[in-house]
């Protein structure tokens, strides 16, 4: 039996998130412990642990929604991207992830690793995912 993760409990609406983008088999929601504001994960609906157990379409899927919020991204923020992915092999959440992080603050995503952002409030992270929802 494998544990619950944050991601589980995110996609089961145990705890809440701020959705960017969704469909059937894909999320991308703001991080609430960005390097940046507007810092997005996107993950699969169903868990692999890394890329070695991702099927071969699925993960050209995944890299397809990586894709479309990361352009979308570029062109409401008009800003750089840095795009992450998480899991090789180990990571802090066994779930194979993507981290999109718009470079509008700082510029240099690797200056922010020991310091990240905070949003102000719950607002503020309600105005972000509105602002960065896609259609």
């Amino acid at each position: 039996m494998t544990e619950n993760t944050v991601f589980d409990k995110i996609l089961s609406g145990e705890i809440p998130s701020s959705k960017i983008y969704e469909d059937e088999n894909f999320l991308a929601f703001l991080d609430i412990m960005p390097f940046e504001k507007g810092h997005t994960l996107v993950i699969p609906k169903k868990r692999y642990n890394n890329i070695f157990e991702i099927p071969e379409e699925e993960f050209i899927n995944l890299q397809r929604v990586v894709f479309k919020v990361a352009n979308e991204y570029k062109k409401k923020l008009n800003c750089g991207i840095t795009i992450l992915q998480d899991n090789i092999i180990e990571q802090q959440i066994p779930w194979i992830h993507y981290h999109i992080i718009p470079r509008q603050l700082s510029g240099k995503i690797l200056d922010k690793l020991e310091n990240r952002w905070k949003y102000d409030n719950v607002e503020e992270i309600k105005e972000w995912a509105e602002k960065l929802k896609l259609n």
